[in-house]
């Protein structure tokens, strides 16, 4: 008899094959990867650094571990005498926590990009009145924010809150945040202050690898990313770091805050890296930056607010409040025509995080299909469309009424004649872009 987990995971399958992915932090990874990933190495068990494990048997994954570390350092071109990569920690929140935990001691300075102008909750998210997070509860966070016109960063005013906090790390980073990040401006705040510089580059890994983002290469202390977003890789994560914080950052990942290391997805990032030292790969990060602009200015000339009036990375945040759409309902629609995005804070946002004012979409992984300019102008003709016919549902005002209206518009758009005949559509459009094979 067939486990009925096998059952799920081939719908999952096909739903990835028949619904455009374009959640910016999703990726369709390589067979290869998915082969790394399924080995006989989730049986091994290797505590500790290559060549100084705790347990035996662990010859031949020091080398694989040790080859991933190479990779790393080859793929940013940097040199094994000034950087050190670990490739250990078991994803980019956990890799965050072991720099805080390597450099920092309990209730020192924080100062990171603000969550609702597109921040992320591993830089030590918190509210006025409640610790949120972990990181929040031992150090003192403070945030900096977007220009309330531009929607992008003010490293003057950066840099004038970073005089009056004196941070003792600065980090730059996020997940909703459509412009390029100024390092070199960056490191000199931190330089400033005396702080170190962290550049968590986990949404554009494979933009920076692929060289269509700017690299925090040389100005960074430290970098972090995931490895399964633009990088295509699997679940994972990179710390690369100076030379001079080799050490504590290693005992900070283990035995610091974890046990031992998942060696097959060490596997699995270590053949995406090889991945993305080929020229397809360059090409790929390339179009996914194209794609990505030529999305955000078909959104601007149709008259919808684009945050930051456009993109340079992979993703595009819009706020709706000029359509008077609310995010989540225009999300979920979208979900239903078969086209996945997710809903989003926008910079001063006046609504909640679960009833946001804006979407966010990416091109990563409709870019690995092979999409290019041709096909963003049908699928963004699909999405504007989506959006002018949800714009009529208005959510109430208040929290219970918004729960109640949510379960029901939920039930009711499932069988909707349109957004299901889309959903048709993308299908048979996603049939001409199979899912990648190599």
């Amino acid at each position: 008899m067939k486990d009925k987990i096998f059952e799920l995971i081939k719908k999952e399958e096909d739903r990835q094959r028949d619904t455009l992915m374009m959640i910016p932090s999703e990726n369709y990874t390589y067979p290869e990867v998915r082969q790394a990933v399924g080995s006989v190495l989730m049986q091994k068990y290797a505590e500790g650094q290559p060549k100084k494990r705790y347990y035996q048997g662990n010859g031949i994954v020091d080398e694989i571990e040790e080859l991933c570390e190479e990779r790393v350092l080859k793929v940013f071109k940097l040199n094994s005498e000034k950087w050190s990569a670990n490739v250990q920690a078991y994803s980019g929140s956990p890799a965050n926590l072991a720099v805080y935990n390597a450099l920092l001691s309990p209730g020192d300075k924080i100062m990171a990009m603000y969550l609702p102008d597109g921040g992320h909750l591993s830089h030590g998210w918190q509210m006025p009145d409640k610790k949120i997070t972990f990181v929040s509860k031992i150090f003192d966070v403070s945030f900096y924010h977007v220009d309330p016109k531009t929607k992008v960063f003010d490293y003057d005013k950066i840099e004038k809150q970073a005089l009056i906090f004196k941070p003792k790390i600065l980090i730059s980073g996020g997940t909703a945040y459509p412009s390029e990040i100024d390092h070199k401006k960056m490191a000199q705040i931190a330089k400033k202050v005396g702080a170190y510089y962290l550049a968590d580059i986990a949404h554009e890994a494979g933009l920076v690898a692929g060289g269509a983002n700017k690299s925090p290469f040389p100005y960074a202390d430290v970098v972090t990313m995931t490895t399964h977003k633009t990088l295509r890789g699997p679940r994972g994560a990179i710390i690369i770091c100076r030379k001079e914080y080799e050490e504590a950052i290693d005992s900070s990942v283990f035995p610091g805050l974890q046990g031992g290391p998942h060696l097959h997805s060490i596997a699995g990032i270590a053949v995406a890296l090889e991945k993305a030292m080929t020229p397809g790969f360059k090409k790929y990060a390339s179009q996914v930056v194209k794609n990505a602009r030529y999305l955000a200015k078909i959104f601007a000339d149709s008259g919808l607010d684009v945050v930051s009036g456009g993109t340079e990375k992979h993703l595009v945040l819009v706020d709706l409040t000029k359509s008077k759409a609310n995010g989540a309902v225009v999300a979920y629609a979208h979900e239903i025509a078969g086209i996945v995005i997710n809903k989003n804070t926008t910079p001063f946002d006046p609504m909640t995080p679960f009833y946001p004012s804006g979407i966010r979409f990416g091109t990563p992984a409709i870019t690995a299909r092979g999409m290019k300019e041709k096909e963003m102008k049908t699928i963004t003709g699909w999405m504007l469309k989506i959006i002018d016919y949800i714009s009529p549902y208005k959510l109430p005002g208040n929290k219970e009424a918004r729960n109640t209206f949510m379960k029901a518009f939920k039930e009711k758009i499932k069988k909707d004649e349109l957004l299901l005949g889309i959903a048709e559509e993308v299908k048979n459009f996603c049939q001409k872009f199979p899912v990648p094979v190599k």
